[in-house]
């Protein structure tokens, strides 16, 4: 990746025209072609100008004078012309092949935990299967009460009306099998939104928010009081 901080002006023309006057900017160009213009003011996480690969690149001058950057769409020509009054810094860095982005606390490590814990999701709760097939999609979670009844779990990070339609197309599926015709549903997640746990209620859905500190250990969960 190549780092060039200088004074320039900036002018695009394509879609529609745009201009940045002389100021100090950051140019930053990758090997993929891709090139981005940044500022230090403001709190935006974009660019202020930027061109997608693939790209055609020219540069003019010793020292470093101008960059025309152009990119075809269709019959359109997108270009970018960077005029360069001073370099300030120009660095090049091997960054190496790029590993992807690991999320922490996303659906699959939930329902990892869970099928491990699934009392958090009911008391008396107990794993069947992860995973279980549908005609549909497989539902996250089978697990059968103390009273031996079935009960299908869907597990979100957070939980939205989405996934109220979704956990009640899994059991309209269920019920079609005379042995599982009274499953119940349950909907764990993180966070549930206001609008579908009212939703999931007015359906006869149970709603169980679930924090993933306590699941891996790392805290001790909180107390209820019981007052008799």
């Amino acid at each position: 990746m190549r780092l060039i901080v200088a004074r320039c002006s900036v002018d695009y023309t394509g879609r529609l025209t745009t201009h940045l006057p002389e100021a100090v900017r950051l140019i930053m160009l990758k090997d993929d072609g891709g090139l981005s213009i940044w500022h230090d003011g403001g709190s935006s996480v974009k660019p202020q100008n930027w061109m997608t690969p693939p790209t055609a690149l020219e540069f003019e001058g010793e020292p470093l004078e101008r960059i025309v950057v152009r990119k075809f769409a269709g019959k359109t020509e997108d270009r970018l012309d960077i005029r360069i009054v001073e370099v300030v810094s120009d660095v090049t860095h091997d960054m190496g092949e790029a590993a992807e982005l690991e999320k922490d606390g996303v659906e699959k490590h939930l329902q990892e935990l869970l099928a491990d814990q699934p009392h958090w999701c009911g008391e008396g709760f107990r794993l069947v299967r992860r995973e279980w097939p549908t005609d549909i999609g497989p539902v996250d979670l089978m697990c059968r009460d103390d009273a031996d009844g079935w009960i299908a779990v869907e597990i979100k990070r957070v939980a939205t009306i989405d996934a109220v339609e979704q956990l009640t197309r899994y059991l309209g599926f269920i019920r079609q099998d005379p042995a599982l015709a009274g499953c119940t549903g349950v909907l764990a997640a993180q966070q549930i939104k206001p609008q579908a746990r009212t939703l999931a209620e007015s359906r006869g859905l149970r709603c169980v928010e679930v924090d993933l500190a306590v699941l891996r250990g790392e805290r001790e969960p909180d107390l209820t009081l019981f007052v008799a």
